[in-house]
């Protein structure tokens, strides 16, 4: 009985139930839809690595930290005998040695355009094996035979628009190199985006390590290969089964699908607590429309517990439908991802796609649950009717003391949360200030959702105090309406808060991050240019080539190292140190000093950041020991303490002529970024064109001018603020849904109202103004309040972000402004169609209805 009760009320309101259906498919669609999409990445990168992962892979020892840097110029490598005594172990089939690179990069000399990937997957160097491992099949040419031969995949060529004869020129720290594309691969399995060059073995080796070596031995054979391996080679080298290989890579390949795949499930969180407001007053309104027919079942025996089942019931059934709907449309959103990642250089097919049991699990339980804890608490006020309400008329009577108590714990929960604001942006150290910050949001945001009946009346009252004024009749109705159930105004307008709150605090971070680093790079640096080699080093010809560059009178390079501190006391702390020229803090950076001086430095001393120092207990004239690495030590005194907030962060800095005292040239890291300064008077304009043209044989490298570093700057802050703007978009259009279905559910319970408010007048355009107003001030009230709460989070993360560079706070004044216009637009847009639906009501069957 109570099952065919909730189907029964189920399907005599599926229309009013249609919006918040659409927000549970939302919420699940992106859920499932990255589950899918995580799923197939993987799966695809999986089948590849099966493929090509030999059944033991004898590889170098593991670089130390200290070392990384040094092994992505010089690859670690297994000597050349190594072959052979691995091909001579019980059970090996075959043993290939193997020279694989990550660290050069292939040129087009004709239009001195790269060739391969710009998007993050590798362009992989390396020696053609003929094994069962290899990822290529050879489709077109043959082979490399020879020192100047090179077999490049066809996904490459096809992007690069080359083919077979033409020339590239390969770069890596050992020098350059021509070859001449003599065969083209295509790939046994889908290309997960990266580009792939063949060499002989002989000229790989040479050309890519510098000498005979590989860089692994890849055997196959049977399942005793590892442990035969281990017990002759275990000591000197890491041995890898076919299964650890594969997991390794998946590793890998898993840090770079997670910030996506992450990133995707927030979309679905935030969706989802958006779509819960659009629930809880969906369930309300229906249960307010309900009174009389509630009252009626527990008049005739029905019990409280049976009306809070058929409520949940109900809801249970949108969550089942929303669910299902939802899974479906994930199946749209993954292919859209893999089309998307594909259109970036990831070749993903939509065929493959991957559905496991996670997407059914993740997707019913997100869309039932919400369904299930938004329709609680109308359910429960649904159970609390008593049979005396029958004889009333619509509407339940107010619950004062819910409402105090309501407000008392608004009032401590934002309280609360305000103070934990107050206290991070206080906060010494950012780690405590942004836990201070994480919990100020969360209460902050709990406890504005909590109080929005009790603002709405307030703040509503003042939004639309010029609307009887202006609108006249229209318009003071609108007010009122707004203002006559603040639980429902306020769950409305408090889905729309959530995205525009998220909207004004990025902003606010954005803004203050590049106002701080434009005026960091302003006041601290002095030179003129900045080089960087990306994820090659930079090699002595390309600073050859800016020396000579007209209008250049000096370039500064600087190393870094992955350096340990012993402090006085006898312990040691890691930091990250930079080894730099005289003229680096003298003409081409000028950092604020807390205490000692800069010259120090090349007297033989240590700069350090200020926290460092503070952390460590530091001060100038303390004598540490730096340990460069590879037991390379020296013991120098502190000459310096920057301030907070620089551009040089806590990092620590020696001279040049210092650090070579004790490092050796072979051992010291690559340089991957150079500064060059302009000579005096020198046009720095027509300089930089001249030194674009010096350097245009290697497009690998970037070369910016001040201006143009502050673009990159903020580029790389908008590549993230236009994320968080993607997230919001959709919710606030899961909160525009909110305010339709309000509005609409608003309309059919009011329907003998409007009429009678026609029949004594009130014209149909008049009706709709009405109906827009109303909308319009139930949007600005969510975005003020939205507006308050963001600048209270922006400026919190400024102020504990304000010792590592966002030193300026900046609020930008016109997203605010099109924030608040954009909301009265919100507001209008959302109330068309039930504004149309208003003025299209018969006057006569509206009076009469019951």
């Amino acid at each position: 009985m109570l099952l065919k009760t909730s189907l029964r009320s189920f399907f005599a309101h599926k229309g009013r139930m249609a919006l918040s259906l659409i927000a549970v498919v939302l919420s699940v669609a992106f859920v499932s839809g990255t589950l899918v999409f995580s799923d197939t990445a993987t799966g695809t990168f999986d089948k590849l690595f099966a493929a090509t992962s030999s059944d033991v892979s004898v590889q170098p020892p593991k670089p130390a930290e200290d070392e990384e840097q040094q092994a992505a110029v010089k690859p670690p490598t297994v000597p050349v005998e190594l072959e052979r005594q691995v091909a001579a172990l019980p059970g090996v089939k075959s043993a290939v040695g193997q020279v694989l690179v990550e660290n050069a990069v292939m040129i087009n000399p004709v239009t001195n355009k790269l060739v391969g990937p710009t998007t993050g997957a590798p362009t992989l160097l390396g020696n053609w094996t003929d094994t069962p491992g290899n990822p290529l099949k050879v489709t077109s040419g043959h082979t490399p035979r020879g020192p100047t031969e090179l077999l490049l995949d066809a996904d490459t060529v096809k992007k690069a628009k080359l083919g077979l004869g033409d020339r590239l020129r390969v770069e890596n720290p050992l020098g350059r190199h021509d070859f001449t594309i003599v065969g083209i691969g295509t790939f046994t399995t889908t290309n997960p985006g990266a580009a792939l060059g063949f060499l002989d073995t002989p000229t790989a080796q040479q050309a890519l390590l510098g000498g005979p070596a590989f860089s692994t031995v890849e055997a196959y054979g049977d399942d005793r290969l590892k442990a035969d391996a281990l017990a002759q080679f275990g000591a000197g080298y890491q041995v890898k089964t076919a299964a650890e290989q594969k997991a390794d890579r998946s590793e890998q390949v898993g840090k770079g699908l997670g910030f996506m795949k992450y990133a995707m499930l927030g979309f679905a969180f935030v969706s989802a607590i958006v779509g819960a407001f659009l629930i809880v007053n969906t369930f309300s309104m229906l249960v307010a429309q309900r009174t009389r027919e509630i009252g009626l079942l527990r008049a005739i025996g029905g019990s409280r517990r049976q009306v809070n089942r058929s409520v949940l019931v109900e809801a249970l059934i949108l969550g089942v439908l929303g669910s299902t709907l939802g899974v479906a449309a994930g199946l749209g959103v993954a292919v859209g991802l893999i089309k998307l990642m594909s259109a970036i250089g990831m070749d993903l097919e939509a065929a493959d796609l991957r559905i496991g049991p996670d997407v059914f699990i993740a997707g019913y339980a997100l869309g039932i649950v919400v369904t299930l804890v938004a329709a609680w608490f109308p359910a429960r006020r649904a159970s609390r009717i008593s049979p005396m309400a029958a004889l009333r008329d619509h509407g339940t009577p107010a619950e004062a003391r819910a409402n105090l108590v309501r407000t008392g714990l608004g009032l401590l929960l934002t309280a609360g949360g305000g103070s934990l604001l107050v206290f991070g942006a206080g906060a010494e150290k950012a780690a405590t200030g942004g836990r201070y910050l994480g919990l100020g949001v969360v209460l902050t945001l709990i406890g504005f959702v909590v109080l929005g009946p009790l603002l709405a009346s307030a703040v509503v009252r003042v939004l639309g105090a010029l609307l009887p004024a202006l609108f006249g009749p229209s318009g003071r109705l609108a007010q009122r309406n707004a203002m006559r159930n603040p639980r429902r105004t306020g769950a409305t307008a408090a889905a729309l808060m959530i995205g525009l709150a998220l909207v004004i605090a990025s902003a606010v971070f954005s803004s203050s991050a590049v106002t701080s680093t434009s005026a960091q790079i302003d006041k601290s640096v002095g030179a003129d240019y900045i080089v960087s080699g990306g994820r090659t080093a930079i090699t002595p010809e390309m600073m050859d080539a800016v020396r000579k560059t007209p209008g250049i009178d000096h370039v500064t390079t600087q190393r870094f190292f992955a350096a340990k501190v012993q402090l006085p006391d006898g312990q040691k702390a890691r930091t990250p140190l930079t080894a730099v020229p005289p003229s680096f803090f003298g003409t081409d950076f000028r950092p604020t000093v807390d205490s000692g001086a800069v010259d120090s430095l090349q007297r033989g001393s240590l700069g350090i950041g200020a926290a460092f120092a503070k952390d460590h207990g530091l001060k100038v004239g303390d004598q540490v020991t730096v340990d460069y690495g590879q037991g390379r030590t020296q013991t120098v005194p502190v000459g310096a303490v920057f301030g907070k907030g620089e551009l040089f962060g806590d990092g620590s800095f020696v001279a040049m002529d210092t650090m070579e005292k004790v490092v050796p040239a072979a051992e010291q890291p690559p340089v991957w970024t150079f500064f060059a300064k302009a000579s005096q008077g020198a046009d720095v304009d027509r300089t930089l064109t001249a030194l674009e043209d010096g350097l245009k044989e290697y497009p690998q490298l970037t070369i910016k001018d001040r201006a143009g570093y502050k673009e990159l700057a903020q580029s790389q802050i908008n590549t993230l603020l236009y994320l968080i703007y993607g997230l919001v978009a959709l919710s606030i259009t899961v909160a525009v849904l909110g305010v339709v279905n309000t509005l609409a559910l608003s309309v059919v319970e009011r329907t003998r109202e409007i009429g009678l408010l026609r029949a004594i007048g009130l014209s149909r355009r008049q009706l709709r103004r009405m109906i827009r107003l109303e909308s319009v001030v139930i949007a600005v009230f969510g975005a003020v309040l939205g507006t308050g709460l963001g600048l209270g989070w922006g400026v919190t993360a400024q102020r504990v972000l304000r010792d590592q560079g966002l030193g300026t706070l900046s609020v930008p004044t016109a997203t605010v402004a099109v924030t608040l216009v954009a909301s009265v637009l919100i507001g209008l847009f959302a109330a068309l169609v039930p504004a149309f639906r208003a003025g299209r009501m018969n006057v006569l069957a509206a009076i009469a209805t019951d």
